[in-house]
C-alpha cells in the first residue's frame, strides 16, 4: 500500500499547527487581599480570655472544643451526610462528562465486518449495453445483451475504520481544558458543602448542649421557686404574712415550670437536626445525646492563619476560579467554531465473493483521505454564541471578585462576633453572680420579715432572666468560633485533599 507524499506532508503539517489555540489562556486571578490582618480587632485582644493568633490552621477544627461526642459526629457527618454523598455523585459525573469530552482529541477506530447475498439487476446491465452497442456497434459483436442474467452471489467484506478531527485550531482542546476546570469547580463545591455540614453539625451539636444547659437552669430555678414557696406558705400559717403571698409564690413557681416543656420540645428538635446531617432518621442519636453536657469551651488560644492562606483554603473562592477558566476557555471553543473543521477518515480492509478468498492480500481495499467542513452561512449562530461566551466570561469574573470580597467580609464580621461576645459574656457572668447574690439575701429578708415577699420575686425573675442570658451567650461564643473556622475555609484539606481518587 503506498501512500502519497503530499498527503504525509499535509498530515505533518497539520501536526504542527495543533499545537496552536484560538481564544485567551486563562491566567490565575491576583485578588484583593487586606494589607494588615486583624486590622480592627487587636484592640480588644487584651479584654477576652480566648485570644487568636495568626499560627496554622488545624483542619480538624473542632478537635480545639475537646469534646469526644461532637468528634465522633463529625467523623459520622464526613461518611455519612447526604447532601456530601450527593456532591460526590456530581464529582463522578463531571469525571465522566470529562472523559467524553477527551475523547474527541483521539482517532476513533471501529471494525466492521458484513456479508451480503445480493443480486443486481440483468435489466439496468442490458440497457447499458445496448446504450454502449448502438454507439459503438463492435461491442455488440461480443456481447449480447438477451443473453446476460447476472446469477446472485455472495459479498464478504471485514475493515478497519478511523476516523480523526485535526484540532489545528485548538477548538477541541479548549473544550477539554473547560471540561477540566467544570470537574474542578465539582470538587470545589463538594468541599464547601463538606465544610458547610461539619460547621452545621458542630453548631447544632453546640445549641443543644446550650439548650440542655437552660433546661437544667429552669429546673434549679423552678427548685428555688419552690423553696420560697414554702417559705411563704410556712409564714402565712404563722400569720406573718397574708394570702397574697402564698398565691404570688405559686405563680412564679407555675410561670417557671412553663418554659421547661418548650425547652424539651427544642432539645428534642435539635438531636433530630443532627440525625440528618449524619443521615438518620428521627431519634436515632437520642441514646447518645440525651444526658445533659456542658456547652463546648472555647480554647485560649485559636489559630486562624495568615492573610494569605484564605484564599487558597476557601473552596467557593477556588469553585469560582475555576468557574471563571471553565467561561475563559469555552470562548476558545466558541472562536474555533468559525474554522474549518478537518477530518481525517481511513478505511483498510478485505473484500471478496467468496469467504475462502478474504484473507489474501490481493482482497485488500483502503481508502483514506481528509473531510474539511467550513462555515459560510449560520444566520448568526456563530456571532452569537461568541457573544454569549465572552459576557458570560466577564460575569464570572465579576462572580470571582465579589466572592473574594464578600469571603473577607464574613471574615471580618466573624471576627467582630467572636471577640464582641466575649466581651458581653464577660458582663453578663458578673450579672448573674450579683443577681444570684440577691436572690439569697432577699429570702433571707424575708424570713427574718425584713422585706416583702415582691422583692424576693424579682429577685428571681432577675437570676433566671441572666441566667439564661449568660447561657445564650457562652452558646454563642462557641457557636461564633464554629462559624470563625467555617469562613475561614478549614476542614477540607485532610479529608478531600488536592488530588482525591472516587
Amino acid at each position: 500500500m503506498k501512500i502519497n507524499s503530499s498527503f504525509i506532508s499535509t498530515f505533518f503539517l497539520i501536526l504542527i499547527l495543533t499545537n496552536c489555540a484560538v481564544g485567551p489562556d486563562f491566567k490565575k486571578q491576583d485578588p484583593w487581599t487586606p494589607s494588615k490582618w486583624l486590622p480592627n480587632h487587636n484592640s480588644i485582644q487584651g479584654n477576652v480570655a480566648s485570644q487568636i493568633n495568626m499560627k496554622k490552621l488545624d483542619p480538624n477544627w473542632w478537635n480545639c472544643f475537646q469534646d469526644p461526642i461532637l468528634s465522633e459526629l463529625e467523623r459520622r457527618t464526613i461518611t455519612n451526610n447526604l447532601d456530601i454523598q450527593i456532591a460526590t455523585q456530581r464529582i463522578i459525573a463531571s469525571r465522566a462528562q470529562l472523559a467524553i469530552m477527551g475523547s474527541a482529541r483521539f482517532p476513533t477506530l471501529n471494525a466492521m465486518g458484513n456479508y451480503r447475498r445480493a443480486q443486481h439487476s440483468s435489466k439496468m446491465v442490458r440497457r447499458i449495453i445496448n446504450r454502449v452497442g448502438n454507439k459503438k456497434p463492435e461491442l455488440g459483436d461480443i456481447i449480447d445483451p438477451k443473453e446476460i442474467d447476472i446469477p446472485t452471489f455472495n459479498e464478504w467484506a471485514d475493515a478497519l475504520d478511523t476516523s480523526w478531527e485535526a484540532d489545528i485550531w485548538g477548538r477541541v482542546r479548549r473544550q477539554y481544558e473547560a471540561g477540566e476546570a467544570l470537574s474542578k469547580a465539582s470538587e470545589e463545591e463538594r468541599r464547601n458543602i463538606l465544610i458547610i455540614q461539619l460547621a452545621e453539625v458542630a453548631r447544632n451539636y453546640i445549641t443543644l448542649r446550650g439548650y440542655q444547659t437552660q433546661l437544667g437552669i429552669v429546673r434549679k430555678n423552678a427548685q428555688i421557686a419552690k423553696d420560697s414557696l414554702d417559705l411563704a406558705q410556712k409564714r402565712y400559717v404563722g400569720g406573718l404574712v397574708t394570702e397574697l403571698d402564698v398565691y404570688d409564690a405559686k405563680a412564679q413557681l407555675e410561670e417557671t415550670n412553663s418554659e421547661i416543656p418548650q425547652l424539651e420540645e427544642q432539645v428534642i428538635n435539635y438531636m433530630n437536626v443532627i440525625a440528618l446531617l449524619l443521615g438518620e432518621p428521627p431519634r436515632a442519636l437520642n441514646q447518645m445525646l440525651s444526658i445533659q453536657k456542658p456547652i463546648p469551651p472555647v480554647l485560649p488560644q485559636i489559630p486562624i492563619g495568615l492573610p494569605s492562606d484564605l484564599l487558597q483554603r476557601r473552596p467557593d473562592i477556588r469553585e469560582a476560579e475555576a468557574a471563571l477558566h471553565v467561561s475563559t476557555a469555552e470562548i476558545g471553543v466558541a472562536e474555533g467554531d468559525f474554522y474549518p473543521k478537518v477530518t481525517i477518515d481511513a478505511r483498510m480492509g478485505f473484500q471478496s465473493l467468496s469467504i475462502k478468498d478474504l484473507g489474501f492480500w490481493s482482497a485488500r481495499a483502503w481508502n483514506v483521505g481528509p473531510t474539511i467542513s467550513i462555515p459560510i452561512f449560520e444566520g448568526g449562530k456563530l456571532r452569537g454564541q461568541l457573544k454569549l461566551k465572552k459576557a458570560q466570561q466577564k460575569e464570572a469574573a465579576l462572580a470571582y471578585r465579589k466572592t473574594v470580597l464578600q469571603a473577607w467580609q464574613e471574615v471580618d464580621n466573624a471576627l467582630s462576633a467572636y471577640q464582641a461576645e466575649q466581651l458581653r459574656n464577660k458582663k453578663l457572668r458578673e450579672t448573674a453572680q450579683s443577681n444570684q447574690q440577691s436572690v439569697f439575701l432577699a429570702q433571707e429578708q424575708y424570713r427574718e420579715g425584713l422585706q416583702n415577699f415582691i422583692n424576693v420575686l424579682d429577685a428571681e425573675r432577675r437570676l433566671l432572666q441572666s441566667q439564661d442570658d449568660l447561657v445564650k451567650s457562652t452558646t454563642r461564643i462557641s457557636t461564633n468560633l464554629v462559624q470563625l473556622y467555617k469562613v475561614l475555609g478549614g476542614g477540607w484539606e485532610t479529608i478531600f485533599p488536592e488530588r482525591t481518587k472516587d
